[in-house]
């Protein structure tokens, strides 16, 4: 969430910013609704102030009370109730407001209006570059390790079923994952609910603004989770850290999204379904390190594609197609020759204190003592149904056999599927 006050004195800089990403700030409705909001605290005050006083005199006058002070109490007591009505009013007009409105991006972040203006800004093992293969959608069918069928006769479209080699291959990964950011990342894993309560949704973004992409439990108001990034954002919500940052947090979670999609290609398979697993990072870090730990993340998701052998690259986002929550954004995809396309698997993003802010966390800065509001940054390591789709597709040999990368052998136990 953006701060009223930062909005306010930055007009201009904030107008400008929201514009980048497509998104008009009426800063005067937001100001009127500021400063409305401080004159009825001021005079509830006032009131809460004399409805005291008046209470004391009541309290010290000998023998019955005047009729008169009974009567001034009722009266502020309904005048006081009826301010606070209006400024619960106010205040949540407000903030629904302010919820709405994404992160302001970087100063330093590309700008332009969609998708179609991000950059490719590396690519890697380009040598490795296949260029046909069978798609993951007729391999998997074919090889009976991904079975849609069955997956839309049990839930609906763009459910699918793993079974055999196809579900140990996901398995192996996560695990492989998991340890790989643990031991060799130094990140502590995290096992959070699936489903959480509706503040903590609102606290990572997804809520008021996307209620339309998310499954809930209407009944108990829960929420299915998107993303592992929306538990581990609010595990301090309301909290003052009382650890030392930077704190880097791993966990595997399945991801419910009801997101919809074009007819065409991009139904086909499992790149783009409604649940499926991925392994997240996730940092609450000093702001005056949060740059240099995006970096970090970055270079560690790059280093599991180099480890499975992919042809990859890192695309840089511009403002136009920046996440909610997101102030800058690379994209990590790699090649998928049956699909003929780059996939997305991991989106890694620092969100400044927009996050922190919604959820009122805060670190105390051991440098001046202040409580302030840490940054966080998230990333997945990677999303598993694109990197079952990467290994299927480049790894398919000229006999049909798909040779399992050799980092994975002592997490699946088999060296091929056939």
């Amino acid at each position: 969430m953006l701060d009223i006050k930062f909005i306010i004195e930055n007009k201009e800089e904030c107008k400008n910013k929201l514009l980048m990403r497509g998104e008009k700030l009426d800063v005067d409705n937001l100001e009127k609704l500021f400063e409305k909001r401080k004159k009825l605290i001021l005079k509830t005050e006032e009131i809460s102030t004399i409805r005291n006083k008046t209470s004391k005199d009541i309290g010290i006058s000998k023998g019955k009370p005047p009729q008169e002070l009974i009567q001034k109490m009722k009266s502020f007591g309904l005048e006081l109730s009826e301010k606070l009505k209006k400024l619960k009013a106010v205040e949540d007009e407000l903030n629904d407001q302010l919820l709405r409105l994404p992160n302001l991006p970087l100063d330093d972040t590309l700008v332009g209006d969609s998708e179609q203006d991000n950059v490719v800004l590396e690519t890697f093992n380009m040598d490795k570059k296949k260029s046909k293969s069978i798609p993951h959608w007729d391999l998997g069918e074919k090889l009976k390790i991904i079975d849609m069928e069955k997956g839309t006769k049990l839930t609906g479209a763009r459910w699918y079923v793993l079974t055999g080699k196809g579900a140990m291959l996901q398995r192996a990964l996560v695990q492989w994952m998991l340890n790989h950011h643990v031991f060799s990342n130094h990140y502590t894993e995290i096992a959070p609910p699936f489903l959480v309560n509706r503040k903590t949704m609102i606290g990572s973004g997804n809520l008021p603004k996307f209620e339309e992409t998310l499954f809930s439990d209407s009944k108990n108001d829960l929420w299915l989770i998107p993303t592992g990034e929306v538990s581990l954002n609010s595990l301090y919500y309301g909290d003052i850290i009382n650890e030392d940052l930077p704190l880097k947090y791993v966990t595997h979670t399945p991801c419910f999204r009801d997101e919809k999609s074009s007819a065409g290609r991009d139904t086909r398979g499992i790149k783009r379904v409604h649940q499926f697993e991925k392994v997240e990072l996730y940092r609450y870090e000093h702001p005056l390190n949060s740059m240099k730990a995006f970096d970090e993340m970055v270079k560690e998701v790059c280093e599991l594609c180099e480890l499975l052998g992919f042809t990859y690259r890192i695309v840089e986002l511009c403002t136009g197609d920046l996440g909610f929550q997101s102030a800058k954004t690379f994209d990590i995809e790699v090649w998928s020759p049956g699909c003929e396309e780059w996939l997305e698997v991991s989106s890694i993003s620092t969100c400044t204190d927009f996050q922190s802010r919604r959820t009122n966390t805060r670190f105390k800065d051991l440098i001046d003592s202040k409580t302030k509001l840490p940054h966080t940054l998230n990333g997945s390591g990677l999303a598993i149904p694109r990197v079952i789709i990467a290994i299927l597709e480049n790894y398919l040999d000229k006999d049909g056999v798909v040779e399992i990368p050799e980092i994975l052998h002592e997490y699946t136990n088999f060296k091929t599927i056939s």
